[in-house]
């Protein structure tokens, strides 16, 4: 049994919403960051980093009240204004990647605690230290955790109702993105919303795994001095609904191998196809892409039966199993600097461009995983791999903010 709840919140004024809510800040290059702090007054992007000019010569601690206090400025200009009324809001973002529909409330920390929010990634303690820490200090959060759930044709054809009614925002970015909230205040509608998430037995967080774990150490903080710490801001969609892109890998070096020696490692264990200057992407489980030598190659894993558990399917974990630990010697996919990653919506030609720049040896293509094969691996309490999936959509930040 799930509990959902409405919550109330700060957010921009419907004329300057546009203005206000902002990408997540490490989506954004310098110069497109130095552009909206210089020519954007209004953007949250100047609550995120108030001290951007300066940021390395001040303290985290000292960077967390400039937060805060920025965060002051916008409400008591009226940029930000203050809804005391406790709703829920369904969120629409249409952009390239399709059109997706969810709800915004608060998810209980203690479900989050006793496993019916299921997670599949793993956490870094320092990060989870830190993001806490941030939310103690600015006492705000407005990163909601995305989280996906089994949606009823009759919970559907509920939100399309609510969807039919008159919204509170409705606005383009210059991604050209349609972001589109409605707030759910009638008390009928809260109840029957609250009592459909009662009935789900599980739930599972798609992005923000960092942020969840978080709210449960700022919770346990508290010790129940706070009631808005036993609720974190989540983004409820419907698991089909949620876009799943793959990370790509690229490697800096063959960790000493020739040329030959490589491709013969890779041999071993994929059928190894050369489709030269084609721009080749895996479209199934068990193949791979691989760019090499201003080549693509085409990598089909040779014994998928030999695998027994949902963890050794993973591709990414057969990827690791079988080319990048054994062969190229990297260990520690978190922190090894001879591997990046690029999320798979990007376009393959920047896997290719970067190679033949000289700085990456090669590059490794995924196919994406599947929300059942996530699901599955969340209920047996297995791990992905770091970096093993892109989640879209992503929420804009400063258009909801949870206070604590």
């Amino acid at each position: 049994m799930a509990r959902f709840e409405p919550i109330a919140v700060a957010r921009p004024g419907a004329d300057k919403v546009s203005l206000v809510t902002c990408k997540s800040y490490d989506d954004y290059s310098a110069a497109e960051l130095a552009a909206q702090l210089d020519f954007n007054p209004y953007s949250f992007l100047h609550v995120l980093n108030p001290a951007y000019v300066n940021q390395q010569k001040i303290g985290l601690e000292k960077r967390f009240k400039l937060v805060a206090q920025k965060y002051a400025d916008f409400k008591a200009d009226g940029t930000l204004i203050t809804d005391p009324e406790s709703a829920f809001y369904l969120y629409r973002i249409e952009s390239k990647h399709g059109t997706f529909q969810g709800i915004v409330g608060g998810c209980s920390v203690e479900d989050y605690r006793s496993g019916v929010i299921k997670q599949h990634e793993d956490t870094l303690q320092y990060r989870v230290e830190l993001f806490k820490d941030y939310l103690h200090q600015t006492r705000f959060n407005t990163e909601p955790v995305l989280i996906a759930y089994e949606q009823s044709a009759a919970f559907s054809e509920k939100l399309e109702q609510i969807s039919s009614t008159e919204p509170i925002y409705r606005f383009s970015t210059p991604q050209k993105d349609t972001h589109t909230l409605w707030k759910i205040a009638q008390a009928e509608v809260v109840a029957e919303i609250q009592h459909y998430f009662a009935k789900q037995k599980k739930l599972y967080i798609a992005d923000g795994h960092h942020r969840s774990a978080s709210a449960d150490l700022l919770e346990k903080q508290y010790a129940n001095e706070q009631p808005a710490s036993s609720l974190f801001l989540s983004f409820l969609i419907a698991e089909q609904d949620i876009k799943i892109f793959e990370y790509n890998r690229i490697i800096r070096d063959l960790a000493g191998l020739t040329e030959e020696d490589f491709l013969r490692e890779i041999e071993k264990h994929f059928w190894v196809t050369n489709k030269g200057k084609e721009l080749y992407k895996p479209d199934q489980k068990y193949h791979f892409g691989m760019y090499f030598k201003q080549s693509f190659y085409k990598l089909q894993f040779k014994n998928p039966f030999d695998l027994q558990t949902i963890e050794e399917k993973l591709d990414a974990h057969i990827l690791y199993r079988y080319v990048l630990n054994p062969v190229l010697k990297i260990s520690d996919l978190r922190n090894d600097e001879r591997i990046d990653y690029i999320p798979g919506k990007q376009s393959i030609t920047t896997i290719k461009e970067v190679i033949d720049e000289g700085e990456y040896e090669v590059g490794f293509l995924l196919y994406p995983s599947s929300i059942t094969e996530i699901k599955e691996l969340a209920d047996h309490n297995f791990i992905m791999p770091p970096k093993s999936t892109y989640f879209e959509p992503k929420f804009r930040s400063g258009l909801i903010i949870y206070e604590l």
